[in-house]
């Protein structure tokens, strides 16, 4: 009995799977890929799927912590919650592109700064997520491009206040922004590629960034880094306007870093607010 129960265990972990060609070859599948369902696994049955459960596509995963990043931004419950106005300004100065081959990160100068409802921040630098971290009403898109602001003085037990300024992109009309610096970017990972200066900077490309009806409307939450130690403690704003770039643009940096996007998270009792910022 024993003998056979290890066999059918044997033979659930290496099922043999058919190729084109019609040889088959052996699958390794993790053993806690066989386990029942949770709530956030769903069966497998993709042609190309390599493990009998997968995380589902909109199902979020649920992390010790209680306000962790991405989420999925319902609309509908967003709506209802309206927070009042809030003045954002940028002061900033792009001076280099960094390969960092899980990303590409154009860093800002020293000195440069974002104002946010009477709160100093340091402008740190922005990178990509190829394809989206946040979802909207269920919908991922191509890339996503994330403003990184770390609150001044706020570094007490390592632990610094981060306001994370949340872009989406989907494929159409070249971008006029990442013009300006994709030809810089390093072939090399861990290569950085310096930029001349005044090329560009946020305030001035928010004219290139923020324009259309919904410019200046953004969805608002508290959540945590998307990258490890997934620290809760970044005021996420997500504009609510989809900007494009065009393929090549996008295939370019998605060919760099690759699929960098962490899954989806629980919401639990937190509110996503719909507010307007004027930049």
């Amino acid at each position: 009995m024993i003998v056979s129960g290890l066999a059918l265990f044997w033979f659930s972990c290496h099922q043999p799977e058919q190729k084109a060609d019609g040889k088959k070859v052996e699958v390794q599948v993790p053993v806690d890929s066989i386990q029942a369902e949770s709530d956030n696994f769903v069966k497998s049955e993709a042609p190309d799927t390599r493990t009998k459960m997968e995380q589902g596509y909109c199902l979020p995963r649920h992390h010790n912590g209680i306000a962790q990043s991405p989420i999925n931004i319902l609309t509908f419950d967003a709506d209802k919650y309206k927070s009042r106005n809030i003045p954002v300004r940028f002061n900033t100065q792009i001076i280099a592109v960094e390969n960092l081959g899980h990303t590409i990160q154009v860093d800002f100068s020293d000195g440069s700064v974002c104002l946010a409802d009477g709160k100093m921040y340091t402008s740190k630098q922005f990178h990509f997520h190829t394809p989206s971290e946040h979802m909207i009403d269920g919908m991922t898109f191509p890339m996503e491009m994330h403003i990184v602001n770390i609150l001044k003085d706020s570094n007490i037990n390592n632990k610094p206040s981060y306001l994370v300024v949340g872009i989406l992109f989907k494929m159409g009309k070249e971008n006029k922004l990442l013009n300006e610096f994709l030809k810089d970017i390093p072939k090399e990972e861990s290569a950085k590629g310096l930029l001349p200066s005044g090329k560009a900077n946020i305030k001035d490309l928010s004219r290139l960034l923020f324009n259309g009806s919904d410019a200046n409307l953004f969805y608002m939450y508290d959540g945590s880094l998307t990258t490890s130690p997934f620290t809760e403690s970044v005021h996420w704003v997500i504009l609510k306007q989809i900007l494009e770039a065009s393929p090549d643009q996008i295939t370019a940096i998605e060919k760099i870093e690759g699929n960098n996007a962490r899954h989806i998270q629980a919401i639990y009792d937190r509110k996503i607010a719909s507010t307007q910022i004027q930049l």
